[in-house]
């Protein structure tokens, strides 16, 4: 097929030699498939961001250091230089996390180096050589969904040890190939200690696999697996190796709200007798 005209400076520099085909197009990045001498692979060209359909990429960008102040004030300022340096940081989040992850003992995909908003990174595929399917396109019995369902939080929680919450896991971004799970798509990926919005965003993650596999597992209907990972995560007890139960229980302790208020009002009437007697000192 025509080379693509991001992929055409991948191709002049000697990292990818033929572009085998269109792999997918997504809200943020279309995929290719590409021959890198004797190896199958894919670019993944991220969009520019005036044509990303990333809805509220801001919740996912708190967080996100930047060690150049002179980048950081141009960011603020939302300058031609300082959206390019924007862009850079978005794509790199990608790059970032799957070296991390991958160190952690997550699969995910291997990376090969970004070059001008293009992620080479390894072609996950099946026995026979063919793209992986994602979950969301194939049918499980109960005993595969549980066995998945378990791979898939205990990657939720390693990921979650090295501080990051994918932010937009589904059935559509996980894959599943001869071994088991494989966990793709981290641009979004989200500063679990730096981001107000990571408990929530983790949630909404569990939730989405909860959602699609208790399609073949009944079971996990009603599981609160988010609230049990991230409580032992506040509490520093979250380990990779923690052994989840999807079991939770909230604390039905509800705050004394009429013994607050009675403490407030007899603190304020002690400082207004207190102000009472400076001013009867000063007039003596």
């Amino acid at each position: 097929m025509k080379i693509p005209k991001r992929i055409q400076p991948l191709v002049e520099d000697g990292l990818v030699d033929e572009v085998l085909g269109r792999l997918m197009s997504g809200k943020e990045a279309d995929v290719y498939v590409v021959r890198c001498g004797d190896e199958v692979r894919c670019a993944k060209v991220y969009k520019e961001a005036s044509k990303r359909n990333f809805k509220k990429a801001v919740q996912y960008t708190e967080g996100r250091k930047v060690r150049n102040s002179r980048r950081a004030r141009a960011m603020e300022k939302g300058s031609k230089f300082g959206r390019k340096e924007q862009e850079k940081i978005w794509q790199n989040a990608e790059v970032d996390a799957l070296y991390l992850l991958a160190d952690a003992g997550i699969r995910v995909p291997e990376p090969y180096g970004c070059l001008d908003g293009v992620l080479l990174m390894e072609l996950i595929t099946d026995a026979e050589g063919d793209v992986a399917p994602r979950l969301g396109d194939i049918e499980m019995t109960e005993e595969q969904a549980i066995r998945n369902f378990a791979i898939i939080m205990q990657d939720i929680v390693r990921m979650l040890c090295v501080g990051i919450v994918h932010g937009d896991l589904s059935e559509f971004n996980v894959l599943l190939d001869d071994f088991g799970p494989v966990i793709i798509d981290l641009p979004q990926a989200v500063n679990a200690a730096a981001n107000n919005n990571a408990k929530a965003i983790l949630e909404r993650d569990i939730e989405n696999m909860i959602n699609y596999f208790s399609r073949f597992d009944p079971y996990l209907k009603g599981s609160k697996f988010a609230q049990e990972i991230w409580k032992l995560y506040e509490d520093g007890e979250l380990k990779p190796d923690t052994i989840l139960t999807g079991e939770f229980e909230e604390n039905a302790t509800k705050a004394d709200v009429d013994s607050v208020m009675l403490e407030i009002q007899s603190a304020y009437e002690e400082e207004q007798r207190r102000l009472e007697r400076l001013k009867e000192a000063a007039q003596e």
